[in-house]
């Protein structure tokens, strides 16, 4: 059987052993709900996997997401308070926060390809400089006071469900998709992952695609963060922490191997579904939110063991 229908049926199993134990999962209310989690976790696992598939590791989406929500929400506070319209404020956040997640992984491609970092402690440092800065700018508070009109407009529901920034975010991982698998850019990772070696002797300018990864990186990881301010209203440091595990989780429960070269964002997707699907699930029969890190960090041991035991099986072929 195909992966990603697997994976499929996986998300659908989860749904019926959920509903059966509380019939009050199955509900446009509780879909609504998982697919506002779902949003930022999606397109910070888009990232991951591009990343992850060119034989990296980015573990700064979640301090990224963090430093453009608050960097977008105190532009906009000030655009607000110099008595702009609120549409120019939410086109000036998603502006801002797209341009602080660009240069964040684009620090990261420097430190990779100038420095010789490799990407673990690359995007580690990075991680912290974020995290840091975050905290800085907010002195550990949120930061409201942008346009008023913000959270009506990202939370009026189309069908019982959809929001606009749903939507949006649907839209920027099919491109995202088609990018990956129907491009030569995409070509160009999986090569650079599978072996890079190779792939310089096939005449890839490697340094240059790994800035391009990472930047995407960052972006998407902005747009998360003004995805983030939209949903609460304010931008907080804290929003993005551990985040960058669920988004690794994601990536790999959908099939991306850790190793390079391996991976669909269409099994990322669904790997985003299960992660957020499983998380409102538990606190929906009633298990503590602290267990959901544990249970994060064992849906990644379970997915990084079954692509070992998949690869000992081709081998053993």
């Amino acid at each position: 059987m195909d992966q990603t229908a697997l994976l499929f049926l996986v998300l659908v199993a989860m749904v019926v052993v959920f509903t059966v134990i509380n019939p009050i999962f199955f509900s446009s209310a509780v879909f609504a709900n998982i697919l506002q989690d779902w949003g930022p976790i999606v397109l910070m696992a888009t990232a991951q996997t591009l990343v992850i598939v060119s034989g990296g590791i980015d573990l700064s989406v979640g301090a990224a997401l963090g430093l453009s929500g608050v960097v977008s929400a105190l532009a906009m506070r000030e655009l607000t308070a110099s008595g702009q319209s609120a549409w120019s404020a939410m086109l000036l956040g998603v502006l801002v926060a797209g341009a602080v997640g660009l240069a964040v992984g684009l620090v990261n491609g420097v430190l990779i390809n100038r420095v010789k970092l490799v990407p673990f402690i690359a995007t580690l440092c990075t991680m912290g400089a974020a995290l840091g800065l975050s905290l800085v700018l907010t002195g550990g508070t949120p930061v409201a006071g942008g346009p008023a009109g913000s959270i009506q407009f990202s939370s009026k529901t189309y069908l019982g469900m959809f929001t606009v920034p749903i939507i949006v975010v649907t839209v920027i991982v099919v491109a995202a998709g088609l990018y990956l698998h129907k491009t030569r850019f995409g070509r160009w990772t999986y090569a650079i992952g599978s072996n890079q070696f190779a792939a310089r002797g096939a005449g890839i300018n490697v340094e240059s695609h790994l800035y391009k990864i990472y930047a995407l990186s960052g972006l998407l990881s902005g747009l998360a963060g003004m995805f983030v301010y939209l949903r609460l209203g304010s931008g907080s440091a804290s929003s993005g922490v551990g985040q960058e595990l669920s988004a690794i989780a994601a990536a790999v429960i959908g099939g991306t191997s850790l190793l390079g070269g391996v991976g669909r964002l269409a099994g990322t997707v669904i790997g985003a579904f299960i992660i957020t699907g499983v998380l409102s699930g538990l606190i929906i029969i009633g298990v503590q939110a602290n267990w959901q890190r544990v249970v994060i960090a064992a849906l990644i041991a379970v997915a990084v063991g079954a692509q070992g035991l998949s690869n000992e099986s081709l081998r053993a072929k």
